[in-house]
C-alpha cells in the first residue's frame, strides 16, 4: 500500500513538472528585450567610466603641470633672490673699500 500511494504522488508530481513548464515557453521575448535593454544599460554604464577616466586623467595631468610649473617659479624666485643677495653683498663690499680707502 505505501508503494502504491508513492507512487501515485510521484505521478502527480510529474504532471505538475511538465504542465508548469509548458507555459513559460510564450513569453521569452520579454525577457530578449529585458536583456536587450540591459546591454544598452552596461554599455552607458562602460560609456561613462571611459570618459570619467578621460577626465580624471586629464585633471592628473593638469595637476601635475601645475607642480612642475610651480617648482619652476620656485626656482626662479630662488635664483633672483640669491643673485639680489650677491649684488647686496657686493654693494656693500664696494661701500666699505671706499670708507676705509684713504682720502
Amino acid at each position: 500500500m505505501n508503494k502504491l500511494l508513492a507512487a501515485l504522488i510521484a505521478g502527480l508530481f510529474a504532471t505538475s513538472v511538465f504542465a508548469q513548464a509548458a507555459a513559460p515557453a510564450a513569453p521569452a521575448t520579454p525577457a530578449v528585450k529585458a536583456a536587450k535593454t540591459e546591454v544598452k544599460e552596461t554599455k552607458a554604464v562602460v560609456k561613462a567610466d571611459a570618459k570619467e577616466a578621460k577626465t580624471d586623467a586629464k585633471a592628473d595631468a593638469k595637476v601635475t603641470d601645475a607642480k612642475v610649473g610651480a617648482k619652476k617659479t620656485k626656482a626662479k624666485a630662488h635664483r633672483t633672490a640669491v643673485k639680489a643677495k650677491a649684488a647686496a653683498s657686493d654693494a656693500k663690499v664696494k661701500a666699505d673699500a671706499k670708507e676705509a680707502a684713504p682720502k
